[in-house]
């Protein structure tokens, strides 16, 4: 009778987004095995509660509880203000501007600790574009439920009584593996134009179809990304990159045309046989780590994924005239420049990715000593790796990736019969600086010395 009231009042779409109250789910009928809830997620709640506040469980780790897999992390929801939950905390820390959120640390992990936020305040500041710039408003945890994204992730647990309070069907979306916004998704976009990502991030993570209403406006509204701090958006790609899904997720980009302006041209790789085989390869080889356990380079991942736009400008400056290492250090400054406006790549990645890009001329050089240096460089294995799939996609010959492998794993003696070898493709060529001094001799002494070397300095 309530629901009907609301819809005769409101309307259909719009009653959907106003919670009559939560459905209460207990362990018979929600099945969350205990055994997958962090300990330390479990003594946060605990502890809010002990001292008064209502705590609960939230969010993704809740999704992920439901569909029996041991969430990475665990965030949690509470009435108690950011001071007072800091308060409660031996190392816990208020961080954020546009929402303000506690950590608290134990040892390696992080709960993120969050206030139920009310409704969006109507003098909450926001941009052009109807993008929420802060908005510090606590509230009840029906309105909390309200702000989620969406209705699979609008879910609360509490570890003690394992309760899940329902308040937008979430389980029923789960099971039917839809994903779905909470309210008009139109408004929730412009709110937080980073949703438009994570809804292609959950959507191929899962393995869950869109709800037609949350698709239809992505593509319109796909050019409100641009008006997000770069920062932001480089966090939502990394996390995307190293889901486990990489390539799923790259492929639902394109389909739902949130790929322009993200990652420049790659639309462009992906049409060429080389390059979508090389990038197919790397994000495979990604997924396949994170499956196992292993850590994941972001270096490398996005030295992967921009490598030949890389090449494209490398081609082209040589062609221009450059020397080869040189033009291979102006294309990186191109590409690089390119995406930090729109990814914010941090330092620390640009750095590695710069390392791994430079050390691939330096394996086609196979002689003297220059194998023994390059074998020490401290980011060795990933441009080794780098190699190896630049060789898988094509576009090196395979041989010269089956000789570093020997090579890599051979003792000295083993090693100086490798170099005595005559590399495929090496001949017995001297080093490009050597043989630039032996041209600039033999031009000077001229034509007329019969048998002079007539080596072409490459």
């Amino acid at each position: 009778m309530i629901k009907k009231f609301i819809k005769r009042i409101f309307g259909g779409k719009e009653a959907e987004t106003i919670p009559v109250g939560p459905v209460t789910l207990g362990p018979q009928e929600h099945r969350i095995n205990p055994q997958l809830v962090s300990p330390n997620a479990v003594r946060v709640t605990q502890t809010l509660q002990d001292a008064g506040f209502k705590a609960f469980v939230v969010g993704g780790a809740v999704r992920d509880l439901l569909l029996g897999v041991k969430p990475k992390d665990f965030d949690v929801a509470t009435n108690a203000t950011p001071e007072q939950v800091k308060r409660l905390f031996r190392r816990a820390f208020i961080i954020g501007r546009r929402f303000q959120i506690v950590h608290v640390v134990f040892g390696q992990e992080i709960i993120e600790v969050t206030t139920f936020r009310g409704a969006s305040a109507e003098s909450a500041p926001k941009d052009e574009h109807g993008r929420v710039l802060r908005d510090n408003t606590f509230g009840e945890q029906h309105e909390d439920a309200v702000r989620r994204d969406f209705t699979i992730n609008a879910m609360y647990y509490d570890p003690a009584s394992q309760v899940v309070l329902d308040y937008h069907d979430g389980i029923a979306d789960i099971r039917n593996k839809t994903l779905r916004v909470i309210g008009v998704p139109e408004a929730r976009y412009r709110e937080d134009p980073v949703r438009l990502l994570r809804v292609v991030r959950f959507a191929a993570k899962l393995g869950f179809s869109i709800d037609p209403a949350t698709r239809e406006p992505i593509q319109v509204m796909a050019p409100l990304i641009n008006n997000v701090p770069a920062a932001r958006v480089f966090d939502e790609m990394l996390k995307l990159l190293m889901s486990g899904h990489a390539l799923a997720c790259l492929q639902q980009l394109r389909k739902e045309g949130l790929h322009h302006g993200l990652l420049p041209l790659l639309d462009v790789v992906l049409e060429q046989p080389l390059g979508e085989k090389f990038v197919t390869l790397a994000l495979a080889g990604t997924d396949q780590r994170v499956r196992e356990g292993k850590g994941v380079s972001p270096g490398f991942l996005f030295a992967a994924l921009l490598w030949h736009q890389v090449l494209e400008k490398w081609h082209a400056y040589q062609a221009a005239g450059e020397f080869p290492i040189p033009a291979l250090h102006l294309a990186a400054d191109d590409v690089l420049n390119t995406q930090t406006e729109k990814l914010a790549l941090q330092r620390k990645i640009t750095t590695d990715m710069r390392d791994i890009w430079a050390m691939q001329p330096r394996f086609e050089r196979r002689s003297g000593k220059s194998p023994y240096k390059l074998i020490e460089h401290p980011r060795m294995r990933a441009g080794y790796d780098f190699l190896m799939l630049r060789c898988a996609s094509g576009e090196l010959d395979q041989e010269l990736g089956d000789w570093w492998t020997d090579f890599i794993a051979a003792d000295g003696p083993e090693r100086e019969v490798l170099l005595a070898r005559k590399p495929k493709g090496d001949g017995d060529a001297a080093p490009a600086k050597k043989r630039r001094r032996r041209a600039g001799r033999n031009k000077r002494k001229g034509p007329a010395e019969e048998g002079a070397p007539t080596e072409n300095p490459t």
